[in-house]
């Protein structure tokens, strides 16, 4: 194994299904060596239009020619990028199969080395592309993604290799919308201000009279984007600070007690604070954009705490440095993380913060739980949370 070593590799041997092999399994296992030697060197060798056109056909004489009964079962499994959630070293990932192998950080160079014979591989936010899935060994049957969003991954590709895809949904709700109603009240207060002056030894505040806004958010409208779990949490919190509460969603519903279901113009134009709570898809990349943000009062703030790229970056941060809007909440944005010469650093109406929503402590054992879950499913063949 080449490059970065593994942080550890863990089999439990007790647990491995018997693999010592009898004289009626070891022909369709040779069959099995010799049919995967030729795909390998099928996919080393051949031009891309080529292999593009024939890799399916080639995967599936693989597949039919050998039945599940002639293979050992095996759980291998491989995560690829466990510093992403595990930064502080307080995560078990033993707890996923009886056979893990867990890295740091992997590299697209990297990738196919490792994931050589696995069974499993687990990954959370890290690019995935057609290209690379169709390459991948056939031994792959199932991504786990280690998050609710998934849209880093190609599924298509996934599908066409028969490759089961499922994510990690709800993990995060509370996390995420303390995350939001936290942008709220600290904007509804200055409070990105009223640090800085500290900061900058400014006591202002203190020996005089109050320097920044200060308001109420009883009684102020909040517009949801998304009412899925996590906007949904926040719906319920908003509620108990006495908001009012406008919601566009791609489902129409009744309202309800304080709950207003309207077209996203509505959310727009009558909301004091605007939070997006949707996936990421190519309907909904860049829907705050310049367009949408005239729409919105001068005196509104912009929460995301759901996916960057839901915002035209350029356009937010004109409509912030000309104050167009009052200002934006941002814990995720269009490049993580941003570049150092992003005006978001330094703009006095934003808070900006590195994708810590999901980043709790309690949230992050929660995801390793789910995802034991996830491999547990599959491996007993009732599979859960599948996106693809």
């Amino acid at each position: 194994m080449t490059g970065q070593q593994p942080r550890y590799h863990k089999t439990n041997h007790s647990l491995k299904k018997l693999s010592i092999l009898t004289s009626q399994q070891a022909p369709p296992l040779l069959a099995h060596f010799f049919i995967r030697q030729i795909c390998k060197l099928f996919i080393v060798t051949l031009p891309k239009p080529l292999y593009n056109k024939y890799s399916t056909k080639v995967r599936t004489i693989f597949l039919l020619s050998i039945s599940q009964e002639d293979l050992p079962m095996s759980d291998k499994t491989v995560v690829l990028n466990a510093k992403k959630m595990n930064f502080d070293g307080n995560l078990d990932f033993s707890v996923l199969s009886s056979d893990v192998t867990v890295y740091d950080d992997t590299t697209p160079e990297q990738l196919l080395e490792r994931i050589e014979g696995a069974d499993i591989i687990v990954t959370k936010e890290m690019p995935v592309n057609g290209d690379l899935i169709r390459k991948f060994p056939a031994s792959v049957k199932l991504i786990c993604e280690a998050g609710t969003g998934y849209n880093n991954l190609d599924l298509d590709a996934a599908r066409e290799m028969g490759i089961t895809v499922c994510n990690i949904p709800a993990y995060s709700s509370e996390r995420v919308a303390h995350t939001a109603i936290m942008m709220i009240l600290n904007l509804s207060s200055t409070m990105q201000v009223q640090m800085k002056m500290l900061a900058n030894g400014n006591h202002d505040n203190f020996t005089k009279n109050l320097q920044v806004p200060h308001v109420e958010v009883n009684g102020k409208t909040l517009g949801i984007i998304g009412a899925g779990h996590i906007g949904k949490t926040v719906m319920k919190i908003a509620k108990a600070l006495d908001m009012n509460i406008l919601v566009y969603t791609r489902t129409p519903r009744a309202d309800e007690d304080g709950i207003r279901y309207v077209d996203l113009e509505t959310v727009l134009k009558n909301s004091d604070y605007v939070s997006l709570h949707c996936p990421l898809t190519p309907q909904t990349k860049h829907m705050i954009n310049k367009e949408t943000l005239a729409l919105m009062k001068p005196t509104a703030f912009l929460i995301n705490t759901s996916r960057g790229a839901l915002i035209d970056e350029p356009a937010l941060i004109e409509a912030l440095e000309k104050h167009q809007i009052a200002g934006a909440g941002l814990d995720v944005q269009e490049t993580e993380p941003p570049k150092a010469d992003n005006p978001l650093y330094t703009l006095d109406n934003v808070i900006l913060t590195p994708h810590m929503g999901w980043k709790g402590l309690e949230t992050r054992q929660r995801l390793v739980s789910i995802l034991a879950g996830n491999v547990k499913g599959f491996l007993e063949g009732t599979p859960v949370n599948v996106v693809s």
